[in-house]
């Protein structure tokens, strides 16, 4: 068992996310950043689905009754067991009774946090995602409070992991984010277009694991920006009247009628997802061909990024 002693501000249990779903309206929730998620899972020797915490600018404090391993990866929060200092991207062992904590993100704003074995929570449609607007999913479908108790499914014995140094994303960088345009382009002046394209988007406080509310270059509508609600996938530019744009993630709703300028690819959504609050983000256009060569080229980075420490 993990006995939660203090949760931090938004703590939520995550798998890989709940598909199939959109149709009824529900999302597939699922981490913010699937890269940071992946990596936590394998440096406990998890399978990419099981399930791990997502903490949001703070990380919880907690109590393990057996022992066992975790991991942690994401944004920058410095770990201690016991109130010694412990390394991220890699695999730190636990005896019972151990007291973890994460603390203030210096930077990036999402950590996650994998227990080899996997959290154990109930499936509610086919997954253990906290979907928090529905109720529904980790535990009791909310974030985490001081009291809880998860339980950890069994697991056999974990070598030491660690990530390599290069494939460790750098959260202080102002990122740049590939998108592809449509399905609404042609909604847009070349102005607008222009302004996506070559200005700054400061991300604000109202973003949430919904969307990232942006705020620069007014992005000009050529024939307004109403049409008949249509599906919305995820990493989609929705730009509303105000010409501002917000960026859908995780827990985005099924459909909307604001035009959507483009979509970002899914290998750059974790980048949008670690921006924190006043920092500022680009976007670039690029082809299709061009989003799929990328993808694999993160499946790809993926698979090169743990390494046993003997290795």
């Amino acid at each position: 068992m993990i006995r939660i002693l203090d949760a931090g501000p938004q703590t939520t249990v995550q798998d890989l996310g709940r598909t199939g779903q959109m149709r009824y309206g529900i999302p597939p929730s699922g981490p913010v950043d699937r890269f940071a998620f992946v990596l936590t899972n394998r440096l406990v020797g998890n399978p990419d689905t099981a399930a791990a915490l997502e903490c949001t600018l703070m990380g919880p404090r907690f109590e393990v009754t057996a022992a066992g391993a975790f991991a942690v990866t994401g944004a920058d929060m410095p770990v201690t067991v016991n109130g010694q200092a412990a390394a991220g991207w890699s695999t730190i062992a636990l005896k019972a009774g151990d007291v973890v904590k994460l603390g203030p993100a210096r930077t990036g704003v999402r950590s996650y946090i994998g227990f080899a074995g996997g959290l154990d929570v109930p499936l509610v449609l086919g997954s253990r995602s906290t979907y928090l607007r529905g109720r529904i999913g980790g535990l009791q479908g909310r974030a985490l409070r001081k009291g809880d108790e998860l339980a950890v499914l069994a697991s056999g014995a974990v070598p030491p992991r660690r990530v390599v140094r290069d494939a460790i994303p750098d959260y202080t960088v102002e990122p740049t984010v590939r998108a592809v345009l449509g399905p609404q382009a042609d909604r847009f002046t070349d102005h607008g277009l222009r302004a996506l394209f070559g200005g700054r988007y400061e991300v604000l406080p109202q973003s949430d694991r919904m969307g990232s509310r942006l705020r620069g270059p007014r992005i000009e509508h050529a024939r307004g920006h109403d049409i008949i609600s249509d599906g919305i996938a995820l990493g989609s530019i929705q730009v509303p009247g105000d010409g501002q744009p917000i960026v859908l993630l995780v827990d985005r709703q099924s459909t909307g009628g604001y035009t959507k300028v483009a979509t970002i690819c899914s290998s750059d959504i974790w980048r949008v997802g670690q921006a924190r609050p006043g920092q500022s983000l680009r976007f670039q256009a690029i082809p299709v061909d061009e989003a799929h060569r990328l993808l694999r080229e993160s499946d790809r980075a993926l698979e090169a990024a743990v390494r046993e420490e003997s290795a």
